[in-house]
């Protein structure tokens, strides 16, 4: 009898930390319209100074959206769809409306058709067509297995280019080992040259491009619209998806230190913390899988702004972290049960835009 209480008592405890996300208020002082119907895996988006967007669909397709009309972009480099990887993020130099040079990640082989990983290109629009591909770096070796490409891709203040690479899968090769590939966020400058004050430029074997490591997958990343710095956040296991706040040469743990544990609930490690390793800004358990990531500076949401915005892949909404004091006091549901949520931005028109899963870019309209 006290065997069968005892396991009643876990199962609950266990219903009830599983159901601990589905506890955020959800917030309902507005409206959405789709504005980009009908997409699959709109894993990226990004706005063109007339107000039209670029979208990249994960199974290797980037689209032009304007004026109600997709049209197919030409010219890509070769993309290889495995598991988790396909044509990825996007984004504009910042000085696009001079230069022209826009920036994607996606997985390739290198026309080897054993494995990929992740590459960083950047390309000019003309068209309706790609020109001058140029790919800046690509991470190495190629894996057949199919997780943890990353990838996102931001600028900083000072016009340097970062992106992430996941640790693809290679959790006790890659990400504490910075003579290897994967588990890493990186630093090139915008012709994909290496910064000469990058954290590893010295260290001998070291990849060079590399600014910070102990990373599993990180599938969010966004600029601080006051401070500059670059905020990101990361699928943990089972448990443990975690918000960091990125600085030059950190070691942010992974898998020496963790709050998740293996799918099968067995644990990997004993730690969550350790001397030489940054703890999270914030974690979540269960993991809300979060893919998309940006703070809210408009004033079409006066009570939002200042918040941060991050999409749950696995409970399928958009989730809106109050800050205070670089920390997340609070937590609320918009989008509630909408699908996937994979990518978010603000738009030049200061209206908060979602790539949702098997259905498109969402706009959010605040109730008047």
């Amino acid at each position: 009898m006290a065997i069968k209480s005892f396991l009643i008592s876990v199962v609950i405890a266990v219903s009830l930390t599983a159901c601990a996300q589905d506890k955020n208020p959800v917030v309902t002082q507005y409206t959405h319209e789709t504005v980009v119907p009908k997409l699959n895996i709109p894993w990226g988006f990004v706005f063109l100074p007339d107000g039209s967007m670029l979208i990249t669909e994960k199974l290797g397709e980037l689209i032009h959206f304007k004026d109600g009309k997709k049209t197919k972009i030409s010219g890509l480099p070769k993309i290889k769809v495995l598991g988790q990887g396909g044509l990825m993020d996007i984004t504009l130099h910042p000085d696009y409306k001079n230069n022209g040079w826009l920036y994607f990640s996606y997985a390739s082989s290198n026309d080897n058709n054993a494995g990929a990983n992740t590459s960083i290109a950047r390309a000019k629009l003309k068209d309706h067509a790609l020109s001058n591909v140029q790919i800046l770096y690509k991470a190495i070796p190629n894996s057949e297995r199919g997780q943890h490409f990353g990838s996102r891709i931001t600028f900083d203040n000072d016009g340097f280019l970062y992106f992430t690479i996941g640790d693809r899968g290679e959790r006790d090769l890659n990400p504490q080992d910075i003579t290897r590939d994967g588990g890493k966020v990186y630093r090139l400058n915008d012709d994909g040259s290496i910064p000469n004050n990058n954290p590893f430029i010295n260290r001998p074997n070291a990849k060079k491009a590399i600014y910070s490591y102990g990373h599993r997958n990180i599938q969010g990343m966004t600029k601080h619209p006051e401070t500059g710095k670059l905020w990101t956040h990361e699928h943990g296991p089972k448990g443990g998806d975690e918000i960091n706040i990125i600085a030059a040469g950190k070691n942010y743990g992974w898998p020496v230190i963790s709050y998740g544990i293996n799918y099968s609930g067995t644990t990997f490690t004993d730690l969550t913390e350790a001397p030489g390793m940054e703890q999270p800004l914030h974690h979540w358990t269960p993991s809300i899988a979060p893919s998309g990531m940006a703070f809210i500076t408009s004033n079409k949401y006066p009570n939002w702004k200042g918040h941060l915005l991050v999409g749950s892949l696995k409970f399928q909404y958009l989730n809106k972290c109050v800050i205070k004091n670089n920390k997340v006091i609070e937590e609320e549901r918009l989008l509630d049960g909408i699908g996937r949520v994979r990518s978010v931005r603000q738009g030049p028109d200061g209206y908060i835009y979602v790539g949702v899963e098997n259905v498109g870019i969402v706009k959010i309209i605040p109730n008047k």
